[in-house]
């Protein structure tokens, strides 16, 4: 499984808000689109981790493919009252929030 990690920063209190876009966004076929197997989101003293797990590691790649589709585009604006990027300066896109895994473990079956 593949993982990718996005940090950003996030309105406090949002929490329950961001939950309920993706929610919505989950139940449509986007995230089998994207190669997206599992979603998690942490908060964490004003900031923003999403976590998306993938089958294999062309998650990023397929996420490319998936952001000029109208409900990536709609999520990413909704998002946009409560979500910043954690270095505006520096942004693009997605893949200048992710963050880079430097250590990895894994128990043996």
């Amino acid at each position: 499984m593949h993982s990718t990690l996005i940090v950003a920063r996030m309105e406090p209190g949002s929490g329950t808000d961001v939950a309920r876009l993706f929610g919505a966004f989950d139940e449509t076929e986007m995230p089998h689109r994207m190669g997206t197997r599992r979603r998690q989101l942490f908060s964490y003293r004003g900031l923003y981790f999403h976590l998306q797990d993938f089958d294999t590691d062309n998650g990023g790649q397929l996420i490319e493919e998936a952001k000029t589709d109208p409900r990536f585009i709609g999520i990413s604006e909704d998002l946009k009252p409560f979500i910043e990027a954690y270095d505006p300066a520096t942004w693009r896109s997605p893949a200048d929030a992710m963050a880079r895994r430097f250590y990895h473990w894994e128990a043996s079956s």
